[in-house]
């Protein structure tokens, strides 16, 4: 009987490291052995609304362990291949799916207010009880959505094709960024600083990296992957620096991934030239917006999350190429049973990115 151990968190701060057993794979199912999952900031979030003791962790990446034959069919996975795995767990046969938009799914959507099939979301009550990434193994759920690892990444750097994933999918996808434009990325965190590489991995003539005079680390970051200006706006005008080096033309597109709030949409806008576009990142709540400068400068405003199969793909191979020092963002790895200061730090801010190894003590 092969066993594994989990970290179960049952509330915030509260994560207990204990044993499971490993079923033989379910027909149409499998199970993967956990190389290493990255921690999102949002794994703070989730731990305050989880349906009871939950295994967290959905930037997963691990290697195929045993399949049932009918999943070895469906999929073409053989054991050992190294895989990174999203979140979502759709249905494949909706509009939704059949377009490509699996994460706007029913069956996986977290925001129509009722409980979804999710890696790291899923509580342990639902067999076999290990959905989730902070663990030694993981359930390989009939309708999973993987991809190949390239060859030349290493496991705990994979996991960071996730969050490289949501730059992709809201710069390039969505925002249309390309040659010939200025992009200003408004918060230089985690995502904000996917946004910056996937703005010059498109080929954007200037990119733009704002953040406070507290984020002078994250903005020496931004600069060394890529952001032809950082501005402390705290100390400088944002609006004042992406004027003068447009020469009044202004931005094609601004990315908020700081708050979402009515300032920073604001802001947002104030930076637009006509026709641009203002992409919403962040934020959960209702804010104003002065719909009179959207509406008179033909400003198109996007409400984006998550990513498509396409930007992960996009990132794996941004991670295999090293034509970014992506390292940089990552802090390596923490043992499982560091959990919840892995949550805590990456939550603070104190670190960008780190992954939990399951097989470390």
């Amino acid at each position: 009987m092969i066993t594994a151990l989990a970290a179960v968190s049952e509330g915030p701060g509260i994560t207990d490291v204990r044993e499971f057993t490993v079923p033989d794979p379910a027909p149409g199912a499998g199970w993967l052995r956990v190389e290493a999952t990255g921690v999102c900031g949002s794994d703070a979030h989730l731990q305050t609304r989880m349906d009871g003791p939950t295994v967290l962790g959905h930037e997963i990446v691990g290697r195929v362990d045993r399949l049932s034959p009918e999943a070895a069919d469906r999929w073409g996975l053989v054991e050992g291949e190294l895989l990174m795995l999203e979140e979502y767990l759709p249905c494949g046969h909706c509009s939704w799916c059949r377009t490509g938009d699996f994460r706007l799914c029913d069956s996986t959507d977290l925001h129509l207010g009722r409980a979804v099939l999710r890696y790291g979301m899923t509580p342990i009550d639902v067999d076999p009880a290990l959905w989730g990434g902070y663990g030694q193994y993981l359930y390989l759920h009939p309708r999973m959505v993987f991809h190949r690892v390239p060859d030349g990444v290493a496991a705990h750097h994979a996991p960071l094709a996730l969050p490289l994933s949501n730059g992709f999918e809201w710069v390039v996808q969505e925002g249309r960024s390309g040659p010939g434009q200025t992009v200003v990325v408004i918060g230089p965190g985690q995502q904000g600083l996917a946004c910056v590489v996937a703005a010059k991995e498109s080929g954007a003539d200037l990119v733009v990296s704002a953040g406070l005079t507290r984020d002078g680390d994250r903005l020496g970051m931004a600069s060394r992957l890529g952001a032809d200006i950082v501005v402390d706006t705290e100390r400088e005008s944002l609006v004042e620096v992406v004027g003068e080096a447009t020469r009044g033309r202004m931005a094609d597109l601004v990315v908020d991934a700081a708050a979402g709030s009515a300032a920073t949409l604001d802001l947002g806008l104030s930076l637009l030239r006509k026709r641009g576009i203002l992409v919403c990142a962040i934020g959960r709540g209702p804010v104003e917006v002065d719909m009179h400068r959207v509406r008179t400068r033909a400003i198109s405003l996007r409400g984006l999350r998550g990513h498509s199969w396409a930007s992960v793909e996009w990132a794996l191979e941004l991670l295999a190429s090293g034509r970014r020092p992506y390292s940089e963002l990552s802090a390596g790895t923490l043992p499982l049973g560091q959990v919840d200061e892995a949550i805590r730090r990456t939550a603070d801010g104190e670190v960008m990115h780190v992954s939990v190894d399951p097989w470390t003590e």
